[in-house]
């Protein structure tokens, strides 16, 4: 079973992701916003992350630059799951590190070859 940190200030965007995920099969562990999904990553160590981008405070792509920066968690994937979809944010996400980058509305199908895709490239 894979552990997938699932980084998001909606708590409707936790809801229907977290079924998704979990009807995967994957162990799903949540924050609401940046600064706990950093938290999060160190000690729950997850397999993978899906982060949000716009959140308060610390957003999604600063969360995966101090995930990033720190040896315990640099080597967790991240996928951006977010309402941002301009090139210039996929290219942005993109050079914080990011696995993959995925635009909501999710489409389910998309969300869970892009994990699988990942997985399987960052055993």
């Amino acid at each position: 079973m894979t552990k997938i940190l699932l980084v998001d200030d909606s708590d409707t965007q936790l809801y229907s992701l977290r079924k998704v995920l979990e009807d995967a099969g994957h162990d799903v562990v949540t924050a609401a916003d940046g600064q706990e999904g950093v938290e999060k990553a160190g000690s729950e160590t997850p397999d993978l992350i899906l982060m949000d981008v716009v959140m308060p405070g610390l957003n999604g792509f600063q969360a995966t630059r101090k995930i990033r920066r720190n040896p315990a968690t640099k080597d967790i994937p991240v996928i951006f799951v977010t309402t941002k979809d301009q090139e210039t944010d996929r290219i942005w996400g993109m050079r914080q590190g990011a696995a993959a980058y995925i635009t909501k509305p999710v489409d389910k199908q998309a969300l869970l070859a892009a994990i699988n895709e990942t997985l399987e490239t960052n055993p």
